[in-house]
């Protein structure tokens, strides 16, 4: 295929209609895009000749579960997927044992293969709740989703290739990175190992012949070097696509589950729906805007007028598209019952079970209100649900062998004063 970058403006108008049709789509809600110019460039060759731009996107699997801030660029896939483009989707089997420091203060605990691969095995299934799994015929090109694992190359390597990949960088250019200088000034110690995760990445993008790379913005040095290792390889290198990083529900730090802070996306339709209606108001323009295709004015003036209906209509749209219609409507319905109603007090306390205690996450109504302290005892507890003063996410339990299951959260209420959120550990 010609070189994108020999290729000029073509004097097809209907092309050059849908190469700007096309940005306009890709490039909204984008922070950073090296280069805008490339990115257009490279979809003019790809509609001419017909064939879709390879985009790559990697996780690490550092825990199990994905979650909203990770949905925002598995949008910005989606969308090269509608347009009919190839996604390549990363999982970083390698990479993860390394730990990627972009946006840490301190050195992330590596992690074993047995737990990255435990990882691995939940992030398709979460993944594909936003991206498309299969192959989609859309204007004559298939936006597919090619899975790869960069432990496939990585593990392979010998000692000789890793001193070839580092040999690729400076010390120089590595303390260019913002966290790295800041770490440095802060007195903070930088591992060596530290200095090698965005070659690791970069390579990757040579291995999968990467068009675009897309990132958050704290990404964004990891994809310039992916474009240094391409230019190395011969390889024309990739044009780069950062989002917005999607604050978490304290409004301060990042969305992360390590720090408590995020809305996975296996949350039930009452978790995320609830979850959203915490989010601070302050937090409606960048969660409209990152997890939504919705206009400007679609949204900000509801949120100007009303920013508790804002958050609602919101919290079921995300729930909708998290679990289908009509998830985030019944959800709805549900938490105004509990809390608009007054139902239930807004600080109930969180107990979280562990899991090795609760076998198959399963046991008896009686037992459990036993273990909240509900109830002094079995006979009591029993007392309790046949007296129609037991509810189980304000359901009333009138069976006194009831068999509770904690797949998700749970709000437990017996009688009129005592309640009690119920989860399991991870």
């Amino acid at each position: 295929m010609t070189d994108a970058a020999d290729v000029p403006a073509s004097q097809d108008p209907a092309l050059e209609r849908e190469v700007e049709r096309q940005c306009a789509v890709l490039l909204r809600g984008v922070v950073d895009c090296v280069s805008a110019d490339d990115l257009r460039r490279r979809l003019r060759v790809a509609l001419r000749d017909g064939r879709p731009l390879r985009v790559k996107l990697g996780f690490d699997p550092t825990s199990a579960d994905l979650h909203l801030g990770h949905a925002v660029v598995l949008r910005k896939l989606r969308q090269f997927q509608d347009l009919g483009h190839h996604a390549v989707f990363i999982v970083g089997g390698a990479t993860a044992m390394l730990g990627d420091p972009s946006g840490k203060d301190k050195t992330r605990p590596q992690l074993s293969r047995e737990q990255v691969e435990a990882n691995a095995r939940t992030y398709l299934a979460q993944a594909t709740k936003v991206v498309a799994a299969h192959e989609r015929q859309l204007g004559g090109r298939a936006g597919e989703l090619e899975i790869r694992n960069n432990a496939d190359w990585f593990l392979g390597f010998g000692f000789a290739d890793f001193i070839r990949l580092a040999s690729k960088m400076t010390v120089a250019r590595m303390v260019e990175r913002d966290n790295f200088t800041q770490r440095m000034k802060d007195g903070q110690p930088i591992g060596i190992h530290e200095f090698l995760y965005p070659l690791l990445q970069g390579q990757d993008s040579v291995e999968v012949k990467a068009d675009v790379e897309l990132g958050g913005t704290d990404q964004l040095f990891n994809l310039l070097v992916g474009r240094d290792l391409q230019a190395d390889a011969g390889q024309a290198p990739q044009v780069c696509l950062t989002t917005r990083v999607l604050p978490g529900l304290d409004g301060v730090q990042k969305m992360s589950k390590s720090l408590g802070n995020s809305i996975g996306l296996t949350f039930s339709a009452d978790e995320v729906f609830g979850k959203v209606m915490s989010v601070p108001d302050a937090l409606m323009e960048a969660y409209y805007t990152l997890l939504t295709d919705l206009d400007d004015p679609q949204w900000r003036g509801l949120a100007s007028s009303d920013p508790r209906e804002a958050k609602a209509a919101l919290a079921a749209r995300l729930a909708d598209w998290l679990h289908g219609a009509p998830a985030g409507s019944e959800a709805r319905t549900r938490f105004d019952r509990l809390f608009r109603d007054r139902e239930v007090p807004v600080d109930v306390a969180r107990v979280v079970l562990p899991r090795a205690e609760v076998p198959g996450g399963r046991l008896w109504i009686a037992e459990l209100l036993c273990r909240l302290k509900f109830a002094s005892s079995r006979s009591e507890a029993r007392r309790l649900v046949l007296g129609g003063g037991v509810k189980l996410d304000g359901v009333v339990v009138a069976d006194e062998k009831h068999e509770v299951v904690l797949e998700r959260e749970l709000l437990v209420q017996a009688g009129k004063r005592r309640f009690a959120r119920v989860a399991l550990s991870d």
